[in-house]
């Protein structure tokens, strides 16, 4: 497929070399790059960086502390200045990556750059402060807050409400599934199935299974879409439900989801919709609309929340005014201009409970309000049609260069593959290996499971035209250089602090202590 955008490197000097000078192999990682070796192999015994009042002084901590709190003396830890503290924790931080580092184009998982307005928002004394015990007469403006942002997600979703509680979007999954199995078991009509396409986002198996439902796969067609009649052939009265991410982890809108929505009904099933790509909807439209019955957010992904290293995360899940009972506790109710949290079961005996302690991840909550209230409907719009435009923009400049497994129209993402680099020896990893060198975080490899050796790249709304352009030079330096040194790119990363680690050992046999003497090889 021939580029059909015009843009291209200086050819005359190749597209490597258009990579270094544009990207800058050697550029983008030119710095000092200081080893720091682990903080307990440094310092000397009796070094220290604080000034605490000896054992036996009139400031003794034994007199200030209850007994409770007191422990012994603490062998083993490191005995370092202040100042050896603060370098060593600084440079540490110079290792890491994160969006504020750099293009951060994982698929799937929609890093992009979160506004400070909205963490600036989220520190605010009244909401930062907060305690989930507070009184409600204490806390009316973050229940207000909270009341608001449900009834936006409803609105901007298309569904009549939404709980704030789940703590992530895989716990969101798991809330909307026991949601599901309680409005079947409500019924009298406990059901034993779940039906998930191979497109469908990779923990959706896992939370059907631990709602006790046996998982049946469906498989896509050539056009990387689900198709009616692959559904109509697996669905009978013992399904629950049909998972289905939309747009699918290709980066494909699923066309025929109302048709596939009303097999699924007519035989007395519910379809679920994983949420977590709404970045490519916002606006746009509403899944709601087009038959789902369920669908959690990503707030980390869609609405300002940081996203990475583990959390901290929010997956509010979106209900059809049938399934409303059954949300979990606690929900915010709003009585005349007052608002107090629902939380006994005997105002809602349907509930399916409590999935965690006290009211959700509130600093989400605010950023997200304050996105959606920053943005507005005509922003949240033009938030879904510049991460389509985006990553139709990557597509259009690495088409002749990576392989496009699919021809279908990609909305907020682009799947391609490593098979024009097959006979030079060269696979996916090498590739993402060295997007390091050239400075660039690398896109999610060998996911989904249905595309072999894939190379998915999700640019998201908030990077510039120029910074894709030099990451899509790097891609295509990359893939010159697999024809002519395949060695050199096998050889990835060379730039960093560290080089290629055994990642298959670090998974199998990791080490997560230090000891004294010990030695890793």
């Amino acid at each position: 497929m021939a580029n059909p955008t015009g843009w291209k490197p200086d050819m005359e000097k190749g597209a490597a070399s258009a990579a270094r000078d544009e990207v800058g192999l050697g550029h983008a990682t030119r710095g000092l790059a200081f080893e720091e070796g682990l903080l307990f192999e440094r310092g000397s015994r009796g070094r220290t960086g604080v000034s605490l009042p000896k054992r036996g002084s009139e400031a003794d901590p034994a007199r200030e502390l209850p007994a409770e709190l007191l422990r012994p003396e603490v062998d083993g830890l490191p005995e370092v200045g202040e100042l050896e503290v603060v370098r060593h924790f600084t440079r540490l931080s110079t290792w890491n990556w994160g969006i504020d580092t750099g293009f951060y184009p994982l698929g799937s998982c929609t890093m992009k750059y979160n506004p400070k307005s909205s963490e600036a928002l989220a520190r605010l004394p009244g909401f930062a402060g907060a305690h989930p015990l507070a009184h409600p007469s204490m806390a009316q403006g973050a229940l207000e807050l909270m009341y608001r942002l449900e009834r936006a997600l409803s609105e901007i979703s298309g569904f009549d409400a939404t709980s704030l509680s789940p703590a992530a979007g895989a716990q969101g999954e798991l809330c909307g599934m026991m949601v599901i199995r309680a409005w079947h078991t409500a019924r009298g009509n406990p059901r034993k199935k779940v039906l998930i396409p191979d497109t469908a986002h990779g923990t959706n198996p896992a939370s059907s299974a631990l709602n006790g439902y046996e998982v049946v796969p469906v498989k896509s067609g050539e056009d990387g879409r689900l198709h009616p009649d692959a559904v109509r052939a697996v669905m009978d009265e013992d399904v629950a439900a049909i998972m289905i991410t939309n747009p699918n982890t290709l980066g494909i809108f699923e066309t025929h989801i109302a048709e596939i929505a009303e097999i699924v009904h007519a035989k007395g099933g519910l379809v679920y919709g994983d949420g977590a790509n709404m970045n490519a909807l916002l606006g746009v439209a509403r899944p709601g609309d087009m038959g789902f019955d369920v669908m959690q957010f990503n707030l980390h992904k869609t609405f300002a929340t940081p996203h990475g290293g583990g959390g901290p995360g929010s997956g509010p899940v979106a209900v059809k005014a049938a399934l409303v009972p059954f949300l979990p506790l606690p929900v915010v109710a709003r009585e005349g201009e007052r608002y107090r949290l629902v939380t006994d079961p005997a105002e809602r005996p349907q509930t399916i409970g409590k999935l965690r302690e006290f009211w959700g991840n509130f600093g989400m909550f605010v950023r997200a309000w304050a996105l959606i209230r920053e943005l507005g409907p005509d922003g949240l719009r033009s938030t879904a049609h510049l991460a389509v435009l985006n990553a139709n923009y990557v597509r259009a400049l690495l088409a002749d260069a990576y392989d496009l497994p699919y021809g279908t129209d990609s909305l907020h993402e682009v799947v391609f593959t490593d098979k024009n680099l097959k006979p030079t020896g060269v696979t996916t990893m090498d590739v993402a290996k060295r997007l390091i060198d050239h400075g660039f975080h690398p896109p999610t490899v060998y996911f989904p499971l249905v595309v072999h050796g894939a190379l998915m790249i999700e640019p998201t709304e908030t990077e510039s035209k120029e910074t894709l352009e030099r990451f899509c030079a790097a891609m295509r330096a990359i893939a010159e250089e697999a024809a002519t040194s395949p060695e050199a790119v096998k050889a990835a990363p060379t730039k960093p602090v560290r080089a290629r680690l055994d990642e298959t050992r670090a998974a199998r046999k990791p080490v997560l202590r230090w000891t004294p003497g010990m030695k890793v090889e």
